[in-house]
């Protein structure tokens, strides 16, 4: 028996059946899952979930410990040096982006063979680490023989040749056409006289009785004078987040390298020369790692109890301690610090 409703043709059952199979099962080469895709569309292949490995906590917390242990035994993070007239602490920062120590340091007792003249310095490198490396490597060289030209000479004629050495050193290194920059301090000791000079923000403080003397001036782009020099050279200085920099790049105004900004960042340096008097203390030479956190007489205060006695581990404590001062202030720069007791230099002595 059967029956229909008006108007529609009547199917049959066995028919209705099978085309209900047929589109309730996929075809063999198609998958229930897959997306449904137009006509004229362009299926896109699907990146396949990540393939997740399961870590044992403890295997990574001791994986990790030994990266970090690796980091931090790594001999060029931090570097010590002591002798009868010195002490040198320098310590990497402790910034993300500071993968290696890019300060140096200088403590020639005898320059040159001369037991009369001693070079000490410290070179703060930007950009990398070469320039700082090559000067350390060749300033003390350089500063040996221009001195020796003028053995004997007054101070406006050693003055001269520490200049020469400066400019050497940067002419040397820009010939080797490796990127980056230095700043640099130096202090040139010879018959009881004391020559220092500075190119960038690397500086020289002196103890003279407990009060702190700056021997050098910072050369930054923020300084009106610096900056009207560089101007009268054609460049220009900008602010850039707060900071003054040459050329909307370099925060100092003068050193070593930095070939792309060398028509304005020079190497000569600023020189001064004075006595190693009974009042001369001691000298502490720095990289602005230090001198951003801690000011000129605070440096001596912290220094001065450990230094003014003949203590060579007295000494390398101070440089210590004014390194964990400044870090603990929040510097994530390299630091580093020397201090040099003058009354060994003094021509008295």
């Amino acid at each position: 028996m059967s029956c229909s409703t008006a108007g529609s043709p009547l199917r049959p059952f066995g028919l209705l059946r099978a085309q209900i199979r047929e589109e309730a099962s996929p075809s063999p080469k198609t998958s229930s899952a897959a997306p449904s895709v137009a006509a004229g569309s362009v299926l896109k292949r699907r990146r396949p979930a990540p393939l997740m490995v399961p870590v044992d906590g403890a295997a990574a917390a001791a994986a990790a410990a030994a990266a970090v242990a690796a980091v931090e035994s790594d001999p060029s993070n931090e570097v010590e040096e002591e002798g009868d007239e010195f002490a040198a602490y320098c310590r990497r920062g402790r910034g993300r982006r500071r993968v290696e120590m890019e300060d140096r340091h200088v403590a020639k007792v005898a320059l040159g063979g001369d037991p009369e003249v001693a070079l000490f310095a410290v070179f703060d490198g930007h950009g990398g680490k070469n320039a700082a490396e090559f000067a350390a490597q060749n300033m003390p060289k350089f500063m040996a023989e221009e001195v020796r030209k003028v053995d004997g000479g007054d101070s406006d004629e050693i003055e001269g040749a520490v200049k020469k050495c400066y400019l050497k050193t940067d002419e040397e290194f820009l010939k080797r056409e490796e990127s980056g920059g230095a700043c640099c301090v130096t202090a040139l000791l010879q018959k009881g006289g004391l020559t220092v000079s500075n190119t960038g923000d690397c500086r020289a403080v002196l103890s003279r009785a407990g009060t702190a003397e700056a021997l050098t001036s910072d050369h930054r782009a923020s300084r009106e004078d610096e900056r009207e020099r560089i101007e009268n050279l054609g460049g220009f200085v900008v602010n850039n987040r707060g900071t003054w920099r040459v050329q909307g790049s370099l925060a100092v105004s003068r050193g070593i390298g930095d070939a792309h900004l060398k028509q304005w960042v020079v190497a000569d340096p600023d020189t001064r020369t004075l006595l190693v008097d009974p009042q001369c203390e001691f000298l502490v030479l720095a990289s602005d790692g230090l001198w951003d956190k801690v000011d000129n007489q605070e440096a001596i205060d912290i220094a001065r109890p450990l230094c003014i006695g003949n203590d060579k581990t007295s000494r390398i404590a101070a440089c210590r301690r004014l390194v964990e001062t400044a870090g603990s202030r929040g510097s994530t720069d390299d630091i580093s610090v020397l201090i040099i007791q003058l009354q060994k230099f003094s021509g008295s002595s």
